[in-house]
């Protein structure tokens, strides 16, 4: 029987390794940043320090891929969990709304925000508790 290599690079981190990518992310970015109402309205604490631990996972997660014998799989499964609580993050001030979708759209726009579980959590999100 022929044997065949097999890579341990999954999609994330094919996605992760797109230049295009970045440059569609920036793109796009730049794109929707101009002209909206209340861009100047600060998001909250709370979902200043969401994003800042989505970007340090992000970059571990780069960091893993790139290191011989890094755990990619633990870091894609950190970075993953950061982004959902970015997703499930409830933001009702116009500031955290804005401040959200934007970091979300720069997400989207590199393929990332592809799982069943952003789309429920972004969703839930949205709902009002009672």
């Amino acid at each position: 029987m022929g044997e065949f290599a097999t890579s341990r690079i999954n999609r994330r981190a094919l996605l992760f390794h797109s230049g295009s990518a970045v440059v569609a992310s920036t793109v796009a970015a730049t794109a929707r940043g101009t002209g909206s109402p209340g861009q100047d309205q600060e998001p909250s604490d709370r979902l200043r320090e969401l994003i800042e631990a989505h970007r340090a996972a992000y970059a571990a997660f780069g960091k893993a891929l790139h290191d011989l014998g890094g755990d990619s799989d633990r870091a894609s499964r950190e970075e993953e969990m950061a982004l959902l609580a970015i997703c499930g993050y409830a933001a009702v001030e116009e500031g955290d709304r804005l401040a959200k979708g934007r970091y979300l759209l720069e997400i989207e726009a590199r393929g990332e925000l592809d799982l069943a579980e952003h789309m429920q959590a972004v969703l839930r999100s949205t709902m009002w508790k009672g």
